[in-house]
Formats: structure tokens, sequence, C-alpha cells
């Protein structure tokens, strides 16, 4: 009996523990499940991560995608994320013709109260605002972001007579904003360009006096810490993108497009702006490519593409006798294509200040006129009277240009004033040969001073060795 007890204990033993282990696995997978559905949940909202080697739960019944109509979501909502206010929430219809100015200027002050806020223009409409004011201060981190289609009123006959044609947008007093975005801003400039009172717009090709105000399409005054990136802007009335009285700006991967014939149509303007950075970006228009104008300082430029356009110009500056100061402008790993000039520096007669510390590296040109010019004797009339004082123009670097210019002009003018001459003008590594027909070999020069540190081609023997001696006696703009 005692010997047969021990095998039937042992079964018992056996059939006990396979019990208690099969429970335990129960157990297990339950606790599993209830686990795995509140990771879920939570990566959902805070963008964390499950257990660890688990999988997530298949959800049979796929989620909602979200209304774009809705009411922005809530700030006061924890781990929300950007809160986002729509334009279409408040009542933008986005037809292209209705007017959609107070949905903006709505949305505009629900999201300049909000910390890291979104005001959204979305993909699938066109919007047609008024000329708007957008003013700070506003909270930290907005982003104005452009999806789809921003436009104003189609000509000076369709805009409000109230409203002002100085600018379109103008954001005021904005700190650390974000204006990007898919989209594109269209500026139907062109009834603007054929003014009469434009430049051989009107009959016969000639220019009449009449009511010529036209606006900049987008404006940035007495602001910090911009950046504007990834949007098409095009067909600006007049400049583009203009900046005044800003600092720290930051600009790239922006495409800026309108007719060679466009006028006054800048792509990018900066005035009195200061830590200013152009990346990577496209320019082709009826000016300037890109303009800089007195009070700037710490502008770099690189990886910019102009043309058709007139180049790449510093000034104009001193008009009406007035003091402009320019400094520490660098253009780097710049391509500019087909335009008037190429890399400029343009000053009236009259004026005092000064343009130092400018650099121009790696620049290619293709069939551009004037592809180096210092143009101190600039009018617009031709009436321009001789004066005995100007903006003096010194440090000036030259390295590496090359490519191919337009035969009208001599791709190499230094016209410097009589009463102030051009010093420290350094040249190296420049080649420039004629897009078609033979080589111009005769640079024109006028009173600048510097030095070859390479042979140049073509050959610039007129610019002349050292400083004049009555420099110092004459130089008393300081900046």
């Amino acid at each position: 009996m005692g010997i047969l007890s021990r095998p039937v204990f042992f079964l018992w033993i056996l059939i006990t523990l396979t019990l208690i282990l099969c429970c335990n696995n129960t157990f297990a997978r339950t606790h599993f499940h209830k686990k795995q559905t509140k990771s879920h949940h939570q990566k959902g909202n805070n963008g964390g991560e499950g257990g660890e080697g688990f999988e997530t739960p298949i959800n049979d019944t796929p989620p909602s995608p979200p209304d774009s109509s809705t009411a922005p979501s809530d700030p006061n909502e924890p781990n929300s994320g950007p809160c986002v206010f729509d334009v279409r929430s408040y009542g933008a219809v986005g037809d292209g013709s209705n007017d959609d100015t107070q949905a903006f200027r709505a949305a505009w002050k629900d999201a300049c109260a909000v910390e890291s806020a979104v005001l959204l223009v979305p993909s699938d409409g066109n919007f047609m605002i008024t000329a708007t004011t957008f003013s700070g201060p506003c909270q930290p981190g907005l982003v104005f972001q452009i999806d789809g289609l921003l436009m104003p009123p189609a000509g000076p006959d369709c805009w409000p007579a109230t409203d002002s044609k100085q600018q379109w947008l103008t954001f005021i007093q904005v700190e650390g904003m974000t204006l990007k975005g898919s989209g594109t801003i269209e500026g139907n400039g062109e009834e603007w360009w054929n003014l009469p009172c434009k430049p051989h717009k009107g009959p016969n090709g000639s220019t009449l006096p009449g009511p010529c105000e036209s606006p900049a399409l987008i404006r940035f005054f007495m602001s910090c810490n911009l950046t504007l990136k990834n949007l098409r802007i095009e067909n600006s009335p007049k400049f583009h993108v203009k900046f005044d009285n800003c600092e720290g700006v930051h600009i790239e991967g922006i495409s800026i497009n309108s007719p060679a014939l466009s006028p006054n149509t800048d792509g990018i303007h900066i005035e009195n702006t200061k830590s200013v950075g152009i990346y990577n970006s496209m320019i082709s228009n009826g000016d300037d490519c890109i303009s800089i104008g007195t009070g700037c300082s710490d502008v770099d430029i690189e990886n910019v593409t102009c043309g058709p356009s007139h180049g790449i110009s510093i000034g104009s500056l001193g008009v009406q006798n007035s003091q402009a100061c320019v400094a520490n402008i660098s253009v780097k790993n710049t391509v500019i294509r087909h335009s008037d000039n190429g890399i400029r520096i343009k000053t009236w007669q009259g004026g005092m200040g000064s343009v130092t510390g400018i650099i121009f590296d790696t620049i290619f040109m293709e069939n551009v006129r004037n592809c180096i010019i210092v143009d101190q004797y600039y009018c617009l009339n031709k009436k321009c009277m001789n004066q005995s004082t100007a903006v003096y123009v010194s440090d000036v670097t030259y390295n590496n240009i090359r490519g191919t210019y337009d035969v009208r002009s001599p791709p190499i003018h230094f016209a410097c004033s009589d009463s102030m001459p051009c010093t420290n003008i350094t040249m190296s590594e420049v080649e420039l040969l004629p897009f078609e027909g033979e080589l111009i070999d005769d640079p024109f020069c006028w009173n600048a001073y510097g030095a070859q540190q390479t042979l140049t081609i073509p050959p610039i023997t007129c610019l002349q060795d050292g400083e004049p001696q009555s420099i110092m006696d004459k130089f008393t703009y300081d900046c």
C-alpha cells in the first residue's frame, strides 16, 4: 500500500503544479492587454513609447479624419500639441472672391494670445483679404502657416479707398514669429505695373505723371527673431518682402517670381535691419533680386539664385544728402543669370556715411550686364548735379567671381566720387568672358584704389595701388 501511494502522491503534485501554471498564464495575458491599451493611449497623446517588446493592439475601426472646419484646439487642454487656429473656423470662405479679411483678423487676435500657436491658411482654398496690419506683441512661438493661396484684391481699381497703398500685409512688433508653408502668396500685381506713371508704361513707352502708389506685398516692421521659409511669393505690385527696423531675420527656401519687366518689384529689401541670413532661395523679378538699404549690418547671403533681375544691390544710399551706414555684408556661393546688373554698390552724390566690410565670394554669372559695379553717381533722371560730399566706400573684396557678361557694357565698373575715392578694393580670381561677341578688355575705373591679388580677366589696370593721401582728411562721416 505504501509503495502504491508514492506514485499517486507524485501524480497529485504534478496535476496541482500544472493547474497553478495555467492560472498564472491567464492572469499574465489579462494584465498584458490592460497595460497595452493604456500605453497606446499615452503614445497618441504624449508621443511616448509603449511597453518594450509588445505589439500595439489592432483597432478594427479606423479613426475618423479630423474635421478642418472644427474650432481651434483648446489651449488649456494639457498635452494637446500646438494650438491651431484655422481661418475657416472664423468664417473664411476661401473661394478667391469673398473678402476673408475679418476672419484672418479674428484668427490672428486669438493666435497671438497663445504660446506656440499656429494660424493656419488651409491648402484647400484661395483666400482674398484687403490690406491688414497684424500687430504684436504676441506670445512666443507664433507660426503663420500658409498652405493655400493668399492674395490681395486684383489691382488698384479693386483696392478699398480707405486702405493704405503702401503695403498689403504688415507685421509690426512681433518677436519670434515664423511665416512659412507649402502655399503661395499671389500679389496680383499686373494692373499696378501697367499704371501710366510707371517707367515706360504710358502711351508709346512714355512715363506720365499721376497717382503711382503701389503696395509692398509683405512688410515686417520693428520686429525681431523672424523666420520666413518655404513659401512661394509672386507678382507683387512693388517690393515682394520688406524688412524695416528689424533684427534677427532668417530667410530660407523661398521662391520669389515676377516678370522681368515688372517695375520696382525688388525680391527682398532690407533697411535699418541687422543680423540677417538669406539662404537657399530662388528669386526672379523686375528689379533688385536683393536690395540692402541704409542702416543694415551683419547680413549673410548664401546659395541664392537670382535672375532675371537687377542683381544684388547695396543701395541706393545717401539720397537727398542723407547719411547712410552699411557694414559687414557677405554674399557667397550665389548664381546671377540674365540680369541688368550683377553685384552692385550704388550711392547718390551729396550723401554721407560709409559702406565697409563687404565680401563677394564665389559668384557665378551668366549673361549679366555690369557684372561688378560701384556707382557713386547714381541718378534716376540724368539731371543730378555734382556735389562735394559722398558716402565713403571701402574694404570691398571680390573673390572667385566667374562667368559671362553682356558685351553692351564693360563687366567691371568702378565710378567713385571725385570728393571721396573708393579705397581698399581687393580683386582675386576674377574671370569674366563675353556671353557672345568679342572680349571687352577696358574696365572702367575712376578714383578707385585697391589691389589685385591675382590677374583678372579682363585685366583691370585702372585700379590704383594704395590709398590716396588726402582720404583721412576728407573722411569725417563716422557711422
